[in-house]
């Protein structure tokens, strides 16, 4: 009798197993080195100076224990050079400076979870459309211009390795696509003679890494960065057969629907597939993202702020994670190494930026606009199929 009641028990508990157990069933935790769920967080300890609160289902949670409590393995935090045009929109305090990027390191390493230093050797923010040379360097010729990339990579490495938070990852540079250190490293008119200084200034900081990793313990994979996937085959042909640059780990990609041309799931897995075989390297999306709602929580303009961009997608709470499984499950189909979310947290506060106060964002974020964590978080955690080799 004693056998027949337990079995019933064991039967009911299957029966009326909660949602909550079910999913948790579904979901698991990659360490980076398997397969990298990443988020930007570089906005965080700014936001939080501002009153900014990270919540889950109302209650204030440490924002690092949320990403890792979801998933997430390894923290992307941008890094400028000296960065002092930030005190005039943040009350005099620095951010995305050395300081800044060695607290943002150290909450990520006490959170258990890796690092992807992002330089951007410049003082502002570098992107296809701006890089410019950091004041100090300015008006350097290339011999010597290379060799400040050198040292000053050497150092930055040097001084996270003193404070025990050695980079698991580095970005030599941050969406260059027309190249870096500009006008001495821009690319022009697609010429031979631009992509060779180009290449020249990329392998002078690779060989800084390369370098401190002899005597370091930890040695940081190496990732290039090129911004939107319809340029990656054309730019990675130039850097590494022009430019001369091949001795890195990642290609990395960032992979917005909005200013991407690449919008099926068949072509962003064609591409990616494409650019592994091709050059035999690991390729990661490094940045990602897709809004929950076009709504808006304060009177700065969102960046994603018209749905006529959705290009056959719908958006909503549930469809922001539909979208994020989606893209990871076709980035691991098609070999890639990883998927970092950019500024995941970068909800509405009283934070102030060159352009806007509040969150350009916040519609895109991983928290709705009372700082809860959406759905969209557990992509991270999501068990997806991964080929049996």
């Amino acid at each position: 009798m004693k056998k027949k009641y337990t079995l019933l028990l064991f039967l009911l508990a299957t029966i009326f197993q909660s949602p909550i157990s079910a999913q948790t069933k579904k979901t698991t935790h990659y360490h980076w080195k398997q397969f990298v769920m990443g988020a930007d967080l570089s906005f965080v300890n700014q936001i939080e100076d501002y009153g900014g609160v990270y919540k889950v289902n109302g209650k204030p949670q440490e924002v690092y224990s949320i990403f890792k409590a979801n998933g997430c393995n390894n923290i992307r935090v941008r890094l400028w050079c000296n960065p002092e045009w930030v005190k005039d929109i943040a009350a005099g305090k620095l951010y995305s400076d050395l300081y800044d990027a060695e607290k943002t390191m150290r909450r990520a390493k006490k959170a258990g979870m890796s690092v992807n230093l992002d330089l951007h050797y410049s003082d502002d923010w570098a992107d296809p459309n701006k890089q410019l040379t950091p004041e100090a360097w300015k008006n350097l010729p290339l011999h010597i211009l290379k060799d400040s990339v050198y040292n000053y990579t050497l150092a930055v490495l040097n001084y996270f390795k003193k404070k025990n938070l050695v980079p698991e990852m580095i970005q030599v540079g941050n969406e260059t696509n027309f190249g870096m250190l500009w006008p001495v490293g821009k690319v022009v008119n697609d010429s031979d003679s631009s992509w060779k200084n180009f290449g020249d200034l990329l392998n002078s900081g690779i060989k800084a890494v390369r370098d401190f990793s002899k005597k370091s313990t930890i040695k940081p994979q190496i990732i290039i960065h090129v911004a939107q996937l319809q340029f990656a085959p054309w730019w990675t042909k130039k850097i590494t057969t022009v430019g001369g640059v091949t001795d890195f780990d990642i290609l990395g990609l960032s992979h917005y629907y909005k200013w991407s041309t690449v919008h099926p799931m068949q072509e962003v897995g064609d591409t990616i597939r494409f650019l592994k075989s091709t050059y035999g390297k690991k390729v990661m999306v490094v940045e990602a993202a897709f809004p929950w709602t076009f709504d808006g929580a304060d009177n700065y303009n969102n960046l994603f702020g018209d749905p006529k961009e959705l290009i056959g997608y719908k958006t909503g709470k549930q469809e922001q994670l539909d979208y994020l499984i989606n893209l990871t499950q076709t980035i691991i189909n098609a070999g890639g190494s990883g998927i970092m979310y950019w500024e995941p947290a970068w909800i509405t506060s009283p934070m102030k930026d060159r352009w806007g106060k509040g969150s350009s964002w916040e519609n895109a974020a991983l928290f709705d606009f009372e700082g809860n964590a959406l759905p969209g978080m557990g992509f991270m955690k999501y068990r997806y199929k991964f080929s049996k080799k």
